[in-house]
């Protein structure tokens, strides 16, 4: 992993969530720092021919989140090694997972409505060591990025809305490196292949203060 010199990996690994048994709030289903931001452990059955895993289970979900979530789209999205993404919120609810390679997942609350508005939570999801087995369900309004450890890493996102009927008033996408969000990223900045859209993406504060 390349890393910004300034950067301090083992003060960020004690930020990273962890499965505890008070974050429980159903049988594999944990809450997080963000309301209506659940980790979801996945079962792992692995032998000589390869593995067999169950990702989730919807109706537990509703369950939990008291909404329906019904599959309208499936996304796929490859990057490789250093690929930085995000911070991006859609108009939908989504339940998002990494079927190959590691990433650092950092996901950032941007409903000003919300009890943990501009609350972050980190993750490292996928496979490797330090990597978490399990998925993750994002609400509406909670914004998403990632950077990849190890790639190619595959990311897998179910959604509640296709693409095209989504309620874009939802959609936002704001700096990975606002001062006020300050998330800390495990690739130094001169090594993050970004899109353009990613490297010029505006501010919480931005955003807020021009509606």
């Amino acid at each position: 992993m390349i890393q910004d010199p300034a950067f301090n990996y083992d003060i960020i690994k004690t930020m990273i969530f962890t499965p505890k048994e008070e974050h429980l709030i159903s049988e594999g289903i944990y809450k997080t720092s963000i309301d209506g931001l659940f980790f979801v452990e996945k079962s792992f059955h692995e032998d000589e021919r390869g593995f067999f895993s169950e990702i989730g289970r919807i109706p537990e979900i509703e369950a939990i989140t008291g909404t329906p979530f019904v599959v309208k789209q499936i996304n796929h999205a490859r990057s490789n090694k250093n690929v930085v993404r995000g911070i991006h919120a859609e108009g939908w609810n989504k339940f998002i997972f990494v079927t190959q390679g590691k990433a650092f997942c950092a996901l950032a609350d941007l409903r000003p409505t919300s009890p943990t508005f501009k609350a972050i939570q980190t993750f490292v999801l996928g496979f490797g060591e330090g990597a978490l087995s399990g998925s993750l369900y994002v609400p509406m309004g909670v914004g998403n990025s990632y950077a990849v450890l190890d790639g190619p890493m595959d990311y897998v996102y179910f959604v509640d809305r296709l693409y095209a009927d989504r309620d874009t008033s939802g959609d936002a996408a704001i700096s990975l490196f606002d001062p006020e969000l300050a998330i800390d990223l495990p690739i130094g900045k001169e090594a993050m292949i970004l899109s353009e859209r990613d490297k010029n993406c505006i501010t919480l504060k931005e955003r807020f203060d021009s509606k």
